[in-house]
């Protein structure tokens, strides 16, 4: 370990089980000498294994819908007490189709469905920055970090109405971040990750398929979970201090791929 966030204090939004990012790099982030809260919603920390990582992290859980400027609040006041002052690092690892769990197509969607997921998918990192940025809850040189994924560029048919989701979610990084950076020198940046069996990617159709695609695509293969966890690291740690409103590919090379010799073969 490199000790890179000795001495550092954040929040950790989306852990649910060990095969989600957000736990991969809480435990990360403890790993490199970091204090934080977990916090999920209510029925996510429910549904999931969230003290198992906090007891693992020495870290204290504060349940808070990321939709709820009250809950918000709540969770950013009681997190200074906590941490004994402002915070150096925030995560967002959250999002949710509900027209994806309940097989509705892009072409026919359930439209209070499609509210919902934007909802709690972009809309939430609104809320989160708008509280962090009116509380100036975070330190100077801070970084917040919210995952994304490449369908937000390019079409990927089963992602449905979360690859909308996830392009709103970039514009709403850059355009905060904007702000973040000319008054209190916070980078505000976005990790486009390689499709990771998590909860919810394996909640898209075909997901199997698509991953084993993606392998052969990129040069480098697929990035891990674990993977992300050690970038998302860097990008909170202080050799990252003037990286803000990037969306930044994470996924061994495939967002620069027209086609390998790998794909090519099974055509051939």
């Amino acid at each position: 370990m490199y000790n890179l966030l000795k001495g550092k204090k954040g929040i950790i939004f989306g852990a649910l089980n060990e095969n989600s990012i957000a736990w991969k790099t809480a435990q990360r982030a403890h790993e490199e000498g970091a204090e934080f809260v977990l916090t999920n919603a209510p029925a996510s920390i429910r549904m999931g294994e969230l003290d198992v990582l906090a007891k693992k992290t020495n870290s204290q859980i504060i349940p808070a819908d990321a939709t709820s400027i009250e809950d918000l609040e709540n969770l950013i006041e009681k997190s200074m007490e906590i941490l004994g002052g402002k915070i150096d690092f925030v995560l967002h690892s959250i999002g949710m189709s509900v027209n994806v769990r309940k097989n509705k197509p892009y072409t026919d969607p359930n439209y209070d469905f499609t509210e919902k997921g934007w909802n709690v998918s972009a809309v939430s990192f609104h809320k989160v920055l708008n509280v962090l940025y009116h509380k100036k809850a975070m330190k100077d040189w801070g970084s917040i970090v919210a995952l994304t994924y490449m369908a937000a560029q390019r079409v990927f048919p089963d992602y449905n109405d979360m690859a909308d989701n996830k392009a709103y979610l970039e514009s709403i990084a850059r355009s905060f971040g904007y702000y973040f950076g000319r008054d209190f020198k916070v980078r505000v940046n976005t990790i486009s990750q390689s499709p990771t069996p998590t909860t919810a990617g394996n909640g898209v159709k075909g997901f199997d398929g698509f991953i084993n695609f993606s392998e052969k695509m990129s040069p480098l293969g697929n990035a891990s979970a674990a993977d992300c966890a050690d970038y998302t690291i860097s990008l909170f740690s202080d050799l990252t201090k003037k990286v803000t409103l990037q969306n930044l590919f994470h996924d061994g090379g495939f967002s620069n791929m027209g086609i390998s010799d790998a794909v090519m073969d099974k055509f051939e």
